[in-house]
């Protein structure tokens, strides 16, 4: 069989926002993430679920280049993700943040641009105003000014979604955002995430909710150190792949925490 050329390979790859091809990294000799093969499309708001441990924190410090890969590759639109790294943003998790820091919300988000400026160059008007759109895009622009460590965990977290958003990027990860903080503030980090998507990017997000998954996302992944199965949420979320994720016997949850009476794809074995 002959080999595909590199340009049919890169355009295959470019199909996608997000491609993995034999992705596997190994923390010592555990293996965190083994032979992950996923293709995200550009354009969906995707969660990635999993129980505790499943790599998904990993897989996003794994797209990101944060971890080494014992195999495989990695593609953003098409391209490594030093050649795309101006078009991707990240939100960490916020308990690895030192929210003790003295600065202010303008001032974390203004760091989102240091990338483009450069170490040398001070930030001036011009970078400051961006930080403030950022800021309004996510219902911040009125504490800009307050100190981090006096703002709320949702209202931290709603200044680090700016701080990736000042970069304009076209795709976002974010790792479990809605951790830790109040019904409201989830309720509204999924609407900007909603928007950022309708405007055409592509957001990507740790989610440990089973209640919440079929309202808020349109994609999804199941991840269990292995992908379980990944694509529309109409087509993936079932019992069954909730019962190869998680184990035992998981249903399907509505946003009440009542089982929805979804189909369990007619098997009765794994």
């Amino acid at each position: 069989m002959t080999a595909p050329r590199t340009g049919d390979r890169e355009s295959r790859d470019a199909d996608w926002a997000l491609h993995t091809e034999d992705l596997t990294v190994s923390y010592g000799d555990r293996p965190a993430l083994w032979d992950i093969d996923l293709n995200i499309p550009a354009g969906v708001l995707a969660g990635v679920i999993g129980p505790n441990g499943a790599g998904k924190s990993t897989l996003l410090k794994a797209v990101l280049g944060l971890v080494p890969l014992s195999a495989g590759h990695v593609r953003l639109f098409g391209r490594t993700y030093r050649q795309q790294r101006q078009r991707i943003g990240y939100v960490p998790q916020r308990s690895s943040v030192d929210w003790d820091f003295p600065t202010t919300a303008v001032d974390v988000v203004t760091m989102g641009l240091y990338g483009r400026l450069g170490w040398l160059r001070w930030p001036g008007r011009r970078e400051r105003d961006q930080a403030l759109r950022a800021l309004e895009e996510v219902g911040m622009d009125p504490l800009a000014d307050r100190q981090i460590s006096e703002l709320s965990g949702g209202q931290q977290q709603r200044v680090f979604i700016a701080r990736a958003l000042v970069q304009q990027p076209d795709m976002l990860l974010l790792d479990e955002p809605m951790a830790g903080v109040d019904a409201t503030t989830e309720r509204s980090i999924i609407e900007i995430l909603g928007r950022l998507r309708d405007q055409g990017r592509t957001i990507i997000l740790v989610h440990h909710d089973l209640q919440t998954v079929q309202r808020y996302f349109d994609w999804l992944v199941f991840l269990n150190v292995r992908v379980i199965d990944a694509g529309p949420i109409d087509s993936v979320y079932t019992a069954r792949n909730l019962r190869r994720a998680y184990g035992g016997q998981v249903a399907l949850l509505d946003e009440g925490g009542r089982p929805t009476g979804a189909p369990d794809d007619h098997d009765v074995t794994d």
